[in-house]
């Protein structure tokens, strides 16, 4: 069985990780357009660099959750694969190994002149002022480096290898979101007629009739998924 399972910032959430969303266009104190976009990174790199800096040195305090061991667990009888709009790596530390990020990887850089080129920073190795402390722009390996982040109103490149995923699925699974940032919410306009979908969340959004709402967090809507997804095996 194939088993797509789209995550939002609500599996994160219950780890200790805050979005902006949580605090009315703040995030972590941040304006976001300062810390999120090309024109913030523009005008002042080096707060973007320091704010990415202190949400890395944040990451390495937290741990996948219930729900993020519970999606890797089921590849032991699935083919299960991760689309997820959050940017830290707790789906890869809980043993999940197809992971696609739409909104990039908190724990990598980017060349700003080779935009595919990308250096994954050692998180062993993170201070309190993190890997990027040059004053206007951060130098790895000699090369101007940015957040391997998806800026607001970058596009999104990996958005048309998730809606490939979401159309072979068996089983799609929305975790976690509000489903108010797209693209990403478009997804769910991707699953296959005969697929079976689920929508996990406390405060879940309106969907159609043909969405199964499981409206829990996402550590206990996972754990009631994985005993239905058992009467389909």
């Amino acid at each position: 069985m194939k088993i797509v399972v789209s995550s939002g910032a609500g599996i994160s959430a219950e780890s200790g990780i805050t979005t902006f969303r949580d605090a009315g266009g703040l995030w972590e104190n941040y304006p976001v357009m300062d810390v999120a976009s090309d024109e913030g990174f523009a005008r002042d790199p080096a707060l973007v660099h320091r704010f990415y800096n202190e949400r890395r040195a944040q990451l390495v305090t937290v741990k996948p959750n219930a729900a993020h061991k519970l999606l890797a667990e089921l590849e032991k009888n699935h083919d299960v694969q991760i689309i997820t709009q959050n940017v830290d790596d707790l789906h890869e530390r809980a043993g999940s190994t197809k992971v696609l990020h739409l909104h990039g990887e908190l724990m990598k850089v980017r060349t700003m002149h080779q935009p595919y080129k990308f250096y994954q920073l050692p998180s062993d190795q993170l201070t309190d002022e993190g890997m990027c402390t040059s004053p206007d722009t951060c130098n790895l390996n000699g090369e101007h480096v940015r957040p391997h982040i998806v800026f607001f109103g970058e596009d999104v490149p990996n958005f048309a290898p998730a809606c490939q995923l979401v159309q072979d699925a068996d089983v799609f699974v929305v975790i976690g979101t509000t489903l108010s940032v797209y693209p990403a919410a478009a997804l769910l306009q991707y699953a296959p007629e005969t697929a079976k979908v689920f929508y996990i969340d406390p405060k879940p959004a309106k969907v159609p009739s043909w969405v199964t709402v499981i409206a829990k967090p996402a550590t206990e809507g996972v754990a009631d998924l994985v005993e239905i997804l058992k009467s389909y095996e």
